[in-house]
């Protein structure tokens, strides 16, 4: 499995030469690991045959226009748990303590909710513990793949494959409450430019106090190096 959580943080990476170039090298490796299934296997290998297939400028391009282009596709966890700014804070420096700990250093400039590092780092875990994160994240997983299904993207091969490994169901009423905030426009450059003003997120007690509800994932991230007990409770987000 930890190979192929590998595999997908490249896929869910920004296109490069080296990611199309490695295209017959990557199916090989999801042929010789035995966690996927014969769909999920096929899922996967379409998506690299896709991205490989394009022109690299406009695989690029694509790969903006969805993931960087508007709030409700990013491949920021945390962006999409609606809660206090200064729990979004903790949550990365949660996170971040969570690799540290295990010797597993990133790039400062990427933050570390980013979801082909978090792939990364947990490629390098026990494969339960790397399902039991997935676990933990599943309902924005369910989302983003109800999203891209949505666009008719290729992209949500990789989510089906993730929720697929992830430990238990997506918790149904979070994915409702968040399919529900909506989809913004990639087109709206104005809306868009209102987004990079809004106020960071800053780590640590700093940050600002507006609160729009509870941050579930915090909460999670938080609890990874245990067993989650009860599911929680159905709140509006």
């Amino acid at each position: 499995m930890q190979k192929t959580l590998k595999i997908l943080s490249l896929l869910l990476s920004y296109p490069t030469r080296e990611l199309q170039d490695a295209a017959q090298d990557l199916r090989q490796v999801l042929r010789d690991e035995p966690c996927l299934s014969e769909r999920q296997e096929r899922l996967l290998r379409a998506l690299i045959e896709d991205i490989a297939g394009l022109d690299l400028y406009d695989a690029q391009e694509r790969y903006v226009f969805l993931f960087d282009r508007t709030r409700s596709l990013s491949l920021h966890l945390f962006e999409h748990v609606h809660g206090e700014s200064r729990d979004r804070g903790q949550a990365m420096v949660d996170l971040m303590a969570t690799y540290e700990a295990n010797g597993f250093a990133i790039d400062a400039r990427e933050l570390p909710d980013y979801l082909p590092l978090f792939l990364e780092y947990l490629s390098l875990r026990p494969e339960a513990e790397a399902r039991e994160f997935l676990g933990q994240t599943s309902h924005i997983l369910s989302v983003l793949k109800t999203r891209l299904k949505k666009r008719g993207s290729i992209y949500r091969n990789a989510f089906t494959v993730l929720e697929a490994l992830a430990e238990g169901k997506p918790d149904r009423s979070l994915v409702r409450d968040l399919l529900g905030l909506g989809e913004d426009d990639p087109n709206d450059l104005k809306a868009l430019d209102e987004i990079w003003e809004e106020e960071a997120v800053t780590f640590g007690g700093n940050a600002g106090e507006n609160a729009c509800g509870p941050d579930r994932l915090q909460r999670q991230i938080r609890a990874a190096a245990r067993k989650p007990s009860d599911p929680p409770a159905q709140t509006s987000l």
